[in-house]
């Protein structure tokens, strides 16, 4: 079945979510060492079908790039040399680590488990797909 990625690309660590086949939600899929991303979404698009991928980007509350964004612009040329054939979709990263650890908090995971930032990492990744998902329900992927 066809499945979107959602991705937090950070320096040292990157969340990846994915859509149910449906394109209605979003679940936190893994985090992964940045270094071995391209190769994790290799592997994963070996058994599901990777139509889209939508990628988190760091912007300043002004709209410009955060400094950030040359990193996410760096893995988006790996990306794309990776998956020439897949669409990418920018989706703005703000507040995403607050919104991740307002979930973990109502969803009842203890402090000591909130302070493990690969969980906050893979969470934001499935906020940053769930708002694409959101805002592009009757479009064609």
């Amino acid at each position: 079945m066809d499945r979107i990625i959602g991705i937090d690309y950070g320096r040292k660590r990157v969340g990846v979510a994915v859509s149910d086949p449906l394109r209605i939600f979003a679940s936190a899929l893994d985090t992964v060492p940045a270094a071995k991303i391209i190769d994790y979404i290799k592997n994963y698009a070996q058994k599901e079908a990777v139509v889209r991928f939508v990628v988190g980007y760091p912007v300043n509350m002004d709209n410009t790039p955060s400094e950030a964004a040359s990193d996410v612009d760096r893995f988006l040329k790996q990306l794309a040399k990776a998956f020439p054939g897949v669409p990418v979709s920018l989706e703005d990263e703000r507040f995403t680590s607050v919104l991740a650890h307002r979930a973990m908090i109502e969803g009842g995971m203890k402090a000591k488990d909130r302070r493990d930032k690969m969980s906050v990492d893979k969470i934001s990744a499935a906020i940053i797909l769930q708002g694409w998902l959101d805002r592009n329900k009757k479009e064609e992927v």
